[in-house]
């Protein structure tokens, strides 16, 4: 089984997705049911885990109403604006759409580094516990250290990081602290790590499998497959790759694995965290 973790759908629009800017041209179209449709048969795909493109409760209705709709869409990470003082009543509101496995915030866009650890921010993430929600935590690496912090404090509830936190990639060995800062995050044994969104990360004019591979080697010895995911950030990811690229490159990784490990990996790991059906 193939369960791709992390994915994104959009009907295009320049006033709704501003952060798809002139150098992103192939990414100004609609991607929506038909094209994922597509990708699954194309590439082998069981169940994707949907992922907000934009901070918007329409978007996350709108995922919601399209997953209850598409079987292939096993799960939805929405966006709610957790710094709301009735985040627990509008939380309340999604209880009866299961197809919500997690809420996620772009950190990363916010200016001040350890916007992660803001108190209203903070009392909201708190509301997710017991609700069987995951927070995705997506941060570049200059937030890895508050993101650590985040993580110690909420270990109640279940956290998958996005993205390796987007390392720069290129010819040179990984950077120390971002190894650092990522053994850290997974000492805390309620986080998880999506190997998702790396090519899109390349800084050199062509990248394989050797280019990749110390990152991979990285986050497999910090987390273990039982807390790696595969995920691919289509389209975002197609700036860099095809789709079957990117998925042959991982296969090619995780063939070191034995097929237990292969399994959760490309699905286990993913079903378990997002408690998807």
């Amino acid at each position: 089984m193939l369960i791709d973790s992390h994915h994104h759908l959009w009907k295009y629009s320049a006033d709704q997705y501003g952060w798809i800017n002139d150098d992103m041209q192939r990414l100004k179209q609609d991607y929506w049911a038909d094209q994922l449709r597509e990708l699954a048969v194309a590439n082998g795909v069981d169940g994707f885990v949907t992922v907000q493109a934009r901070q918007s409760l329409v978007e996350t209705d709108t995922l919601l109403a399209l997953a209850e709709s598409l079987p292939l869409i096993r799960g939805v990470v929405g966006w709610l604006d957790l710094r709301r003082e009735d985040i627990g009543d509008q939380l309340d509101r999604y209880a009866d759409r299961p197809r919500l496995k997690g809420v996620r915030h772009v950190v990363q866009d916010e200016p001040q580094d350890d916007f992660i650890l803001g108190t209203e921010f903070n009392r909201g993430v708190a509301q997710l516990a017991g609700r069987g929600l995951v927070y995705d935590i997506l941060v570049f690496p200059r937030q890895l250290e508050s993101a650590i912090q985040f993580a110690g404090n909420h270990p109640e509830i279940p956290m998958v990081l996005d993205h390796l936190a987007k390392p720069a990639v290129g010819s040179t060995a990984p950077d120390a602290d971002w190894c650092d800062r990522i053994r850290k995050l997974a000492a805390h044994s309620h986080v998880a790590c999506k190997f998702s969104g790396l090519a899109t990360e390349v800084t050199i004019d062509r990248w394989d499998v050797a280019t990749i591979r110390p990152y991979w080697d990285v986050v497999l010895d910090a987390f273990s497959p039982s807390r790696l995911m595969f995920g691919s950030d289509w389209p975002v990811c197609l700036l860099k790759t095809e789709y079957s690229r990117w998925l042959e490159a991982v296969r090619e990784l995780a063939g070191e694995l034995s097929p237990d490990e292969q399994s959760e990996l490309f699905s286990g790991t993913a079903q378990r965290i997002y408690h998807l059906e």
